[in-house]
């Protein structure tokens, strides 16, 4: 065998293991359904290297792919190790006042990182007793003021408000702010018969606009402003059903933990004669006066690294929220009680900036990707996650946050029995006519970033996953 052959053969087992990408682009953009659609496709190797391409600068929707954003940043900028803080407090001022004063931790009773989410409640009540023990009676005051009270972005969209997952980030959380109504639709006949709520929410009104239907799709959805306890539900829901539910945002969850530490409280013969929350009282009297608290118990959430794994692979609006709220609030010049959404995502963009990325193609108004105004481009998404890869202090925590292909979350359908399946880590995204991922493809050594977005596809939303995992089995 010639040297020419011989450089030749150590030549083709040299490249890369991609299987034609320009081919698999050109072969993806000309799939059905996608004659009218935006896409953006990158995939760039671990020295930022691009493999493959096709509109990467350009900026479209990415849903909830942009999470990559907000984690990533939040946990270079916060720490893998931050935790939220809630503080028990009594009035010395006013000593049978109880006050609560939240930092916005969004896991407080929240069902993904407590194997009893009420178990909290029963530390607070302990430690209450403990320090007023010969008091039987207590007010309770509820600070809420940490995040202001906007709680929204003003990008989502009004059909949103109400449900669980436009859920308001607030100085309090609690339960996930998510309730779950439950209905009797066993007769076809009539308006599906509300039943309950878990947990109780005594003060809201429901005005039931819903109906039923044959497909055994939940289609049915709970609309309202935040802090207002009217909510008209509609849509349409499973007939023949003896119980079943949707789910909710809590409106006002710094009153509703108020009244839920109370009935805890009366469990233990402690009764309560007033609840209130800054936000109650400020409106009463333009003011707050904040008393002189003696802080008599401190509760910490899980460690951030535990909080975006949760925030990825279950793709948590209501925790991104906050996290976006908390980056927020290490802005040097934010005002204590006004919104730190726009500080947040002022300090995120800056961020990557000033690590080298050029962000021109990020258009950011939610920490979760929920408003269809948010932008961003492909090439963006790879860059984040190769600088998180090979550069960040906390790329363990990072990498981790995000679900296996196959294996869990929201991509546990996502690439199942083919020979990607456990080999892609990675975030999905999805809104009206918007699929994205975006994520790794690891396999030994080889490690590559990689990020696909569709926008205004006109087929169904399966057979656009479908064409997504096709071309990844093509490139990888």
């Amino acid at each position: 065998m010639s040297r020419y052959s011989l450089l030749a053969i150590a030549f083709i087992y040299s490249l890369p293991f991609f299987s034609q990408p320009e081919s698999a682009v050109r072969k993806f953009i000309n799939t059905k359904g996608f004659e009218a659609a935006s896409i953006g496709i990158c995939i760039k190797d671990m020295n930022g290297k691009n493999i493959a391409s096709h509109n990467e600068k350009t900026a479209l929707v990415p849903a909830s792919t942009m999470k990559i954003v907000t984690t990533a940043a939040a946990v270079e900028i916060l720490g893998e190790d931050y935790r939220f803080k809630t503080d028990v407090a009594v009035d010395k001022s006013d000593t049978p006042k109880i006050v609560i004063r939240g930092c916005g931790d969004p896991t407080l009773g929240s069902e993904y990182l407590n194997d009893d989410p009420e178990v909290f409640l029963e530390e607070w009540t302990n430690k209450i007793i403990e320090s007023l023990p010969s008091q039987k009676t207590v007010s309770i005051e509820v600070d809420d003021s940490y995040f202001g009270y906007t709680g929204v972005s003003n990008k989502w969209l009004q059909e949103d408000m109400g449900n669980y997952y436009a859920a308001g980030a607030y100085g309090i959380s609690i339960f996930d702010n998510t309730y779950r109504l439950y209905f009797n639709t066993t007769n076809p006949n009539v308006t599906p018969i509300i039943i309950r709520t878990a947990p109780e929410m005594k003060d809201i009104v429901f005005d039931n606009q819903v109906t039923t239907n044959t497909t055994g799709k939940d289609n049915g959805y709970i609309n309202g402003e935040p802090f207002s306890f009217l909510r008209r539900i509609v849509g349409d829901i499973p007939a023949n059903r003896k119980s079943f539910s949707i789910k909710g945002d809590i409106p006002d969850p710094g009153l509703y933990l108020g009244q839920t530490l109370a009935n805890k409280l009366l469990e233990k013969q402690v009764r309560t004669n007033g609840i209130t929350t800054y936000r109650r009282k400020q409106k009463k009297q333009n003011t707050i006066n904040t008393g002189d608290d003696k802080i008599i118990y401190t509760h910490l959430s899980a460690p951030l690294r535990d909080i975006i794994k949760v925030l990825n692979v279950r793709s948590n609006n209501h925790y991104a929220e906050h996290l976006i709220r908390a980056v927020g609030k290490r802005a040097k010049d934010i005002d204590q009680k006004s919104n730190p959404l726009a500080a947040g995502i002022d300090l995120t963009n800056n961020f990557w900036e000033e690590k080298g990325l050029n962000t021109n193609s990020l258009f950011m108004y939610d920490g979760c990707g929920l408003a269809p105004s948010n932008k961003i481009s492909a090439g963006l998404l790879c860059d984040i996650l190769v600088y998180m890869q090979t550069k960040s202090n906390n790329k363990e925590a990072f990498f981790e946050s995000l679900p296996q292909a196959g294996k869990e979350g929201t991509v546990k359908n996502l690439l199942k029995g083919t020979r990607l399946e456990g080999k892609v880590f990675v975030k999905s995204g999805s809104i009206a006519d918007v699929q994205c991922f975006s994520g790794y493809y690891i396999d030994g050594d080889k490690k590559y970033a990689f990020s696909v977005m569709v926008n205004n596809y006109n087929s169904l939303r399966r057979n656009t996953v479908k064409a997504i995992e096709e071309f990844l089995l093509s490139v990888f």
